[in-house]
Order: structure tokens, then C-alpha cells, then sequence
């Protein structure tokens, strides 16, 4: 943590060492940086513009959209460009058939995007590692002086080659990323009206992109993990093509006609065939970059490794039928069935069929009150299958490194699986849904129960097998809950109403089973010691981690040391990625032209764990591990026993008797919890008493990863957020008599706008690292931004 800034102190400081500085072997003032990381960040900036042309015939018609968005982002050398570009357009043949067709391409090219995860994230620097005596200021100020890394974070006086960590702009503007995509989506549809009861639909889409990204890491930069079989490199060039093609071919029988007076049938026959290619590309230098400055696979110091190349060809046939009936329009009963064929599953197991049924009433056709404008009442099942992941059935090889001039292949590090069937998710729905009062009050209340089984994961195996894991079906996930939506007008007026809408979701879920001799299945080892499970009986995504030891009362056990004591095992439950329930609260309040909108958002309960925090506050970096401590002295002076003598950290503060008191003069702090003794020698505590040991604030054990338990990282992700907000205005109709415009309207518009409430310190609990199975851990987050924006949309 080091010693108080002191201006009066004079020290050799980062900059001293470099003989390009001004400072070069002068002494500095020690002193609180003047500018900290927060002088990094700029104010980010989007600007979008768009233009819109439609038009047509008696025949025809067509559509032509270009929208332009140009992003400056937070972080030096980060921007964004798009352009998209969209066309519609349909034809009517004949009076019965009609051709209609639409793509849309967008250009995307994007620099700077930030590293995730911990290594190499300047945001785990900031937020982990960094040294508050440096003036982020003079880093950019040498950087574009000299061009080279003149680092804080130097390996020592005499080795000025970085050791963690680059020069933030070092790393922004020679280490940047870069990436392109072009994309396409589109369709041609023909629809043909055979009779007023049937017609036909064929469609082909496609849904195309082309993505290039280019890694760099320049000469003189920390050493770190990049390119192909990941080593530990200061410097080198990747560059990742991938290339992805999905066609869609739909056909499909349409049938509407009332086949009584009461009963109507609207029903529908069809196929889906789809197809889908990606490829991927991964190559890089090896052994760093010849040739400093020169960004090219060919400038490699050593021949370069084979490329990482991935190819993968999937086919779905599906097949699908459905049919509903409306009865006095006031009963619909309504029954599909959907069979597909999937490439990705053993051949003998690769067509599963899943069906779904249900039934809504209208019970406000029969009541027929005057308050009452709707009421329903709807219930259903429904079944989804879902195929394997591609490769996961037969193994094939991996092309490594050659030996000795000689070509050599792996397997995959995963057993895949010939025997995998299918996953199928069969859930069950209830709801009630009203509108009362002139439509002024709505209500809209769903319960679910969803019953997910035959998942197809990654399960770990003995490495004694030659793999890491193997595909397998595996278990039962089962999620069931409640989903409420209330609206109501409060006022509503010629010119002024006020709505509000409240929707509010409670989910709970369940692994109800693994399988034979299963009780837990690791989703994702993680920095830290944490993991995140899927454990039978507990929700899915349980963090499991290190606990505190404590006393029969529920208080947490001090050893002999100071610090508290820690679990031997790894593997107990600390929290769940799983939230209590979610809300939301939106207002739109209107008054002639005038619209006044916002939505209040929040998240209750679920647990995260959080590495910045683990690292943080051992390395001293948060306003936590600085206060006046319970004698009155600031935390981090030393610690004097009774007779003023100093006790140093490591040396004599565990040996020393509390009851030998300290010094009124002491700093450091008493950890809160009781101290255990064996009193019959059976090496079990069965004596307990208040801790009353000072431990030393200046030891860095006392507050972060090297002492504590994951337990003491964890923390509640609720929060409350004001999401959104909006203010608009449409001009008057008489204002624009003169001009040839339709309507004009000025907006402006806000969002992530205010943390209300959050219980997670220094960070946004949205800020999760990662998707999916990874979720309920935080590394180097990125700083949460509030966007504000202005707009103005012509109608000609």
C-alpha cells in the first residue's frame, strides 16, 4: 500500500529512470497523482443520420433507407463507422400474386475495442494494480514525446522494459484492434392467393457476413498471450477472418375460412430447410515481430505455427403443421407440430418432433359488462427440441506444431459423443389478461413451468482419458415463475394524459437432476478460485468458492494471526447468478406537444463476485481501506503496544498478547468476529471469545486475496437504475404551413441515466464478465456510460 503522500518527500519516481524524461535522475515530489485514471476517459460521442424514401404505384411500392452512425468512443484511438443500407420493394403480378423482396447491407469498421477478462485489460490496471502516484497526464505527455513505452510499471531502475503493465496510450494507440464486417440479409418472397380461403408462400432468404480482425501487440510491450497456441509474447500479429453463410428456404400452405357461421379455421402446412457455413481462419506470427512497426503475418521472428482453421457445414429440415379454431370469436383452441432433422445428431437419433396446444377464452364476450373491455383467459403446453452442437458427435484431429520437419495431429481436448439424442424443453403456461374502465386500467398476470432435459454439455472427464471433457446428455433444469404487467391511465384529458405501466417477473430455478453418480457440473473455472455450478437441488449457476470458518452463533472465526480464518475446501455454495425477481416502472406523461417519458429499472437479489475488488482492496486502492479507525487514527499508522514501542507487520504483531493493550496512538484495526481455543486438545474450538487482536492496516493480507475467503468478495447485484428518459416535442401543424414538411419533431433522449441504488461498491452490477454460463464475475470491468442524445425527425 506504501507510506502517506507526503509533497515535503522527496523520491525517484517512474519517470526519474527514463533518459528521455525531464526528470531523468531528479527526485519528485511524493504526491497524489494530479490527474488519475479518470483522465484517460474522454466523453464519448454518436452521431447518427438517416433518410428514408418511399413511394409506389397502384402496382408497386419500395422503400429505400441509409443510415450513417458514427461513434467516437471513451477510451484514446476507439471509433466505430457504420453504414446501412436497406431496400424493400413488392410487385403484384397478377391480381392474386404478389413478389416481394428486401436486403439489407451494413458495413461495419471498428478500432479500439477493449480487452476483457484480466490479462491485458487496462481496466483490471485501473481498477486492480495501479499506482496512485502516477499523473496520467505525463503518461500520454511521454508517449507523444518519444513514441516509446515509457511505462510507470517498469521492471526496475536498471530494466525499464515494462513488467504488468504498458503505458495506458502506449497500449491504446500501438496495441490497438481492429475489425471489419460486411454483412447482408435478405429475401424474395412470392405470394399466391389460390381462392379466398388458401394460398401459398414461398420464400429464400440469406443471412451473410464476412468479419476480419487484426490483432497487434508492438515491439517493447508487456509480455502476454497472443495468437496461435496462446505464448506468452512482447510483441507479434493476429489476424482472425471468419466467414458465415445461413440460406432459408420456406414453403408453406395457408388456409383461413369459416366453416360455420361460429367456427373458423385458420391453419397452415410447411417446410423450413436451412443451411448454414462457417469458417474460420486464425493465424499469427510466432516469436514476436522481425521487423519493429510492421504489422504482417509474413514478419515473423520464427516460422510461423499452422493456423487455427475451423469449418463447419450444418443442415436443419424442418417440417410443420398448425391449425386454429375460433369459435364465436370467443374461444380459440390452437395445436402445432413441428418435426426437424438435424445434421448435428447421430444419424439414428437426428429427427425428434415436438408438438405444442392451447386454448384462450374470452370471457368478456359473455359477461358483456360495460367496464369490462377484455378479458382472457389462455392456457397451454409447448414442446421445443433442440439439436447438438456441431462436432460434438464424431472426433476428428487437430493439425499442431510440426516435430522435426514431420506433420503432427492431436485430438480435440473434448470426447465427442455418437450416442447423443436431442434436448427437448416441455413447458406449461396459465394467464389472465383484462383491460377495464374504457381501456384506462390493463392487467396481465402468466405463470410458467419449464422442464428442460437431455442437455447436451461439455462434462469433464479424468485427463488420465486424453481428454479434458465429453459431450454428454445430461439432467433436468427446471424453471417456473410469474409474470405480471399492470397499465393504467391516471389522467387523461384533452390535452394532458399520464400512463404508467409496472411489469414485475419472478423466476425460479432448479437443477432437479444431473444424472447417475452426477451432484455438481462445473460450468467455468475462474480467476480468483471461484467457480460457477450447475448443482443438483440448487439454482442453476451457483458461485462456489471459499467461505469463512464460524462459530456456532453464526460469527466469523479470527486464527491467532489477526486474520480471519478460512475454509479448507473450495466447493461451498456463496451465491447464485440467479436473481430474486426483476421490475420495471414507466411514466409517459403528455400535454399537447409535448411528451415527457422515463422508465425506472431494477434487479433484486443474485450474487456476483467481484476480482477487482479481491485484488483492490489488498493492493490499497479503494477508499475502504483508508478511515478513521476506532482509537481515532487514521487505519494505516503503525501500531504501538502499551509502551510506545512499534510492533511491525510479520514480526511482532502476531506474537504479541492483546491483553497487553496498544498504544491511543495506534493505527491499524481489530477484525470483527470471536477467537476459537482448544481447550480439551481435540483440534476443535470449543471455546469462543471476542477478537480483540489489532492487526496492521498496512498489511496487504488483511484486506484482499492472500488472507480472506471468496466469500468476503461476494456481493449482492441488485441495483435500481433510472434506464431510460425522454423528452420530446412535435411542432404545431400551423407552423410548418409554409414549408414542405409534414411534422417536425425534437427529442431529446437519455439512458443508463442514474445508479439510484447498488450495493456492489466501485462498479456497475450489470458489468458482468461474460454471457451465458459466465456470468456472476467481474474483472476489469468497463465503466458503466450515461448516454445522452439529441435528435430531430423531418417528415416530408
Amino acid at each position: 500500500m506504501g507510506s502517506p503522500f507526503d509533497p515535503n518527500l522527496m523520491i525517484y519516481n517512474w519517470a526519474s529512470f527514463y533518459p528521455e524524461s525531464p526528470t531523468y535522475k531528479h527526485k519528485v515530489p511524493y504526491e497524489l497523482g494530479a490527474n488519475g485514471p479518470e483522465y484517460f476517459f474522454s466523453t464519448g460521442r454518436t452521431l447518427t443520420n438517416s433518410f428514408d424514401i418511399s413511394g409506389g404505384t397502384n402496382s408497386s411500392t419500395f422503400r429505400l433507407g441509409y443510415t450513417n452512425t458514427d461513434i467516437k468512443g471513451m477510451l484514446p484511438n476507439s471509433s466505430m463507422k457504420k453504414n446501412n443500407i436497406l431496400f424493400n420493394a413488392s410487385f403484384d403480378v397478377y391480381d392474386d400474386l404478389v413478389i416481394s423482396a428486401s436486403a439489407n447491407f451494413v458495413n461495419t469498421n471498428t478500432i479500439g475495442r477493449n480487452n476483457t477478462g484480466y490479462s491485458q485489460n487496462i481496466m483490471s490496471e485501473f481498477r486492480q494494480w495501479y499506482n496512485l502516484g502516477v499523473d496520467m497526464a505525463l503518461q500520454e505527455e511521454y508517449y507523444d514525446l518519444t513514441g516509446i513505452n515509457m511505462t510507470w510499471n517498469p521492471n526496475s531502475e536498471n530494466n525499464l522494459t515494462p513488467i504488468y503493465w504498458d503505458n495506458p496510450y502506449w497500449a491504446r494507440y500501438e496495441n490497438f484492434q481492429s475489425d471489419v464486417r460486411n454483412r447482408l440479409i435478405g429475401y424474395t418472397q412470392a405470394d399466391w392467393k389460390f381462392t379466398d380461403y388458401l394460398s401459398f408462400m414461398g420464400r429464400v432468404s440469406v443471412d451473410n457476413y464476412s468479419f476480419i480482425q487484426e490483432e497487434r501487440k508492438a515491439v517493447g510491450s508487456v509480455s502476454g498471450e497472443m495468437g496461435v497456441d496462446r505464448p506468452s509474447v512482447t510483441s507479434g500479429y493476429a489476424r482472425r477472418e471468419i466467414f458465415f453463410l445461413e440460406t432459408n428456404f420456406d414453403a408453406m400452405f395457408k388456409f383461413n375460412k369459416n366453416l360455420t357461421d361460429d367456427i373458423n379455421l385458420n391453419a397452415l402446412l410447411g417446410t423450413n430447410i436451412r443451411r448454414t457455413i462457417f469458417e474460420e481462419v486464425f493465424a499469427s506470427t510466432n516469436g514476436g515481430l522481425a521487423v519493429p512497426g510492421v504489422f504482417s503475418l509474413s514478419n515473423s521472428v520464427s516460422s510461423m505455427l499452422p493456423p487455427e482453421e475451423d469449418y463447419q457445414q450444418t443442415g436443419v429440415n424442418g417440417y410443420f403443421v398448425s391449425a386454429s379454431f375460433g369459435i364465436k370469436n370467443m374461444l380459440f383452441i390452437d395445436g402445432t407440430y413441428r418435426y426437424d432433422i438435424s445434421s448435428t445428431l447421430p444419424e439414428d437419433d437426428w429427427a425428434y418432433g415436438y408438438p405444442s396446444v392451447s386454448a384462450s377464452f374470452l370471457f368478456s364476450e359473455v359477461l358483456s359488462q360495460p367496464w369490462l373491455n377484455l378479458g382472457k383467459l389462455r392456457l397451454g403446453y409447448a414442446s421445443v427440441g433442440n439439436a447438438a452442437p456441431w462436432g460434438s458427435v464424431d472426433d476428428s484431429y487437430v493439425i499442431v506444431a510440426p516435430f522435426g520437419g514431420n506433420t503432427m495431429v492431436r485430438f480435440n481436448t473434448y470426447k465427442n459423443n455418437p450416442e447423443l439424442v436431442p434436448e427437448i424443453s416441455g413447458s406449461v403456461e396459465a394467464g389472465l389478461e383484462f383491460s377495464l374502465f374504457d381501456n384506462r386500467v390493463g392487467l396481465d398476470i402468466a405463470a410458467y413451468k419449464t422442464n428442460t432435459v437431455n442437455q447436451v454439455v461439455p462434462l469433464s472427464v479424468s485427463s488420465a482419458t486424453g481428454f479434458g471433457s465429453k459431450f454428454v446428455n445430461i439432467g433436468e433444469v427446471e424453471n417456473k415463475g410469474i409474470e405480471l404487467l399492470v397499465r393504467g391511465t391516471v389522467v387523461k384529458t384533452k390535452d394532458l394524459s399520464w400512463d404508467i405501466s409496472l411489469n414485475w417477473a419472478k423466476n425460479i430455478n432448479e437443477v432437479i437432476s444431473l444424472g447417475d453418480d452426477i451432484d455438481n457440473l462445473q460450468l467455468a473455472s475462474l480467476q480468483g478460485g471461484v467457480t460457477i455450478n450447475a448443482r443438483e437441488g440448487e439454482p442453476y449457476g451457483v458461485i462456489q468458492g471459499t467461505d469463512y470458518i464460524y462459530d456456532p452463533d453464526g460469527n466469523k472465526v479470527v486464527g491467532s494471526n489477526g486474520y480471519y480464518e478460512r475454509s479448507e475446501t473450495s466447493d461451498i455454495v456463496l451465491g447464485s447468478i440467479q436473481p430474486d425477481y426483476n421490475a420495471g416502472i414507466t411514466n409517459t406523461i403528455t400535454y399537447k406537444g409535448v411528451s415527457l417519458s422515463f422508465l425506472v429499472d431494477m434487479q433484486m437479489g443474485g450474487s456476483i463476485f467481484s476480482l477487482d475488488q479481491w485484488y483492490g482492496m489488498g493492493t490499497g486502492l479503494y477508499e475502504e481501506t483508508d478511515y478513521i479507525n476506532d482509537l481515532g487514527n487514521p487505519v494505516r499508522d503503525p501500531i504501538y503496544d502499551a509502551d510506545g514501542n512499534e510492533l511491525f507487520p510479520y514480526i511482532d504483531l502476531p506474537g504479541h498478547d492483546p491483553a497487553d493493550g496498544y498504544g491511543a496512538n495506534s493505527g491499524g484495526m481489530i477484525l470483527e468476529g470471536v477467537v476459537g481455543t482448544d481447550t480439551d486438545g481435540d483440534g476443535e474450538y470449543d471455546e469462543y471469545a471476542t477478537n480483540t487482536r489489532r492487526t496492521s492496516a498496512l498489511d496487504y493480507r488483511v484486506w484482499g486475496w492472500s488472507r480472506n475467503p471468496n466469500a468476503g468478495f461476494i456481493y449482492d447485484a441488485t441495483y435500481v437504475k433510472l434506464r431510460e428518459a425522454s423528452l420530446s416535442y412535435q411542432l404545431p401543424k400551423s407552423m410548418l404551413d409554409n414549408l414542405f414538411l409534414n411534422s417536425v419533431t425534437v427529442s431529446v433522449l437519455g439512458s443508463n441515466l442514474w445508479i439510484l441504488y447498488k450495493e456492489l461498491p466501485h462498479a456497475d452490477p450489470e458489468a458482468s464478465q461474460g454471457a451465458g454460463n459466465v456470468q456472476g464475475w467481474q474483472s476489469g470491468v468497463f465503466p458503466t456510460a450515461r448516454n445522452i442524445g439529441f435528435s430531430i425527425n423531418l417528415t416530408f
